[in-house]
């Protein structure tokens, strides 16, 4: 019996471990036009040789337009623990790098300090979404038109200030500032993210480009081996046990 349930377990742990992302699995962490880069964090354990792609095309009428960049990040031959920060740099340039895994793009991936977005999806290929993770923009998605527009999120499964991160309009760089430690689960760092207002430290015009995101990797608060729980449950007993026979 104990080996089977030795089993179930790792079979169990194995699937968390390889489960595709869905919505939300993903949060971006921070953004800097004047870098072209971005930092995001992972909520779940994410596969190794996954394949996530990111735009900052708009998406409009369950289509992306063209004319921008799009990247292809594969996460590489190990697992990403949920809690890591994967941070991507310089990607308008030859000397584009991620810290996890490899990036390859294509198109003009220079971000706009002014009305941008990112999203980072799933999809059959780059062009072909299945599944959104997160998006960041720098002002109100849905605003502006033309060259200006920020990609509404229609059709999209987001929802700003859920898992879309809108910075004030025209935010240069944005950074979550909020804390990354103690939480109980991963799950519960969601909202803190989310809350620009309270938690992303933002500038506007200034020169962000020698700025360094922080990857401090989220943790959660320590769980008790089911050991120690036994030693707590017996240590009660034995005080219960004590206190009984003083009284007997």
């Amino acid at each position: 019996m104990f080996k089977k349930l030795v089993l179930t377990a790792a079979l169990l742990a194995a699937t968390s471990a390889n489960a595709a992302l869905n919505t939300g699995d993903l949060a971006f962490t921070a953004f800097n036009a004047d870098e072209d880069g971005w930092a995001l964090t992972t909520f779940v354990d994410i596969a190794a040789n996954s394949t996530v792609f990111f735009t900052d095309n708009e998406f409009v009428s369950g289509a992306f337009n063209t004319g921008e960049g799009q990247v292809t990040w594969n996460t590489g031959a190990s697992s990403i623990s949920a809690g890591s920060i994967i941070r991507f740099s310089a990607i308008d340039k030859a000397a584009r790098a991620v810290n996890f895994g490899s990036v390859t793009q294509a198109g003009d991936n220079g971000i706009n300090a002014t009305t941008e977005n990112i999203f980072a999806y799933l999809g059959s290929d780059v062009n072909t979404p299945t599944t959104f993770l997160a998006a960041i923009a720098n002002g109100v998605y849905g605003s502006g038109t033309g060259s200006a527009l920020i990609s509404s999120l229609a059709g999209t499964g987001l929802t700003a200030g859920v898992n879309a991160i809108e910075l004030p309009a025209s935010s240069d760089f944005g950074q979550y500032t909020g804390v990354r430690s103690n939480e109980a689960t991963f799950a519960a760092y969601k909202p803190l993210v989310a809350n620009v207002s309270a938690n992303w430290t933002t500038l506007g015009t200034t020169d962000a480009s020698a700025i360094l995101p922080n990857t401090t990797a989220f943790t959660v608060a320590a769980v008790p081996e089911p050991e120690t729980y036994a030693l707590l449950v017996a240590g009660l007993g034995f005080v219960g046990f004590s206190a009984r026979r003083k009284t007997v």
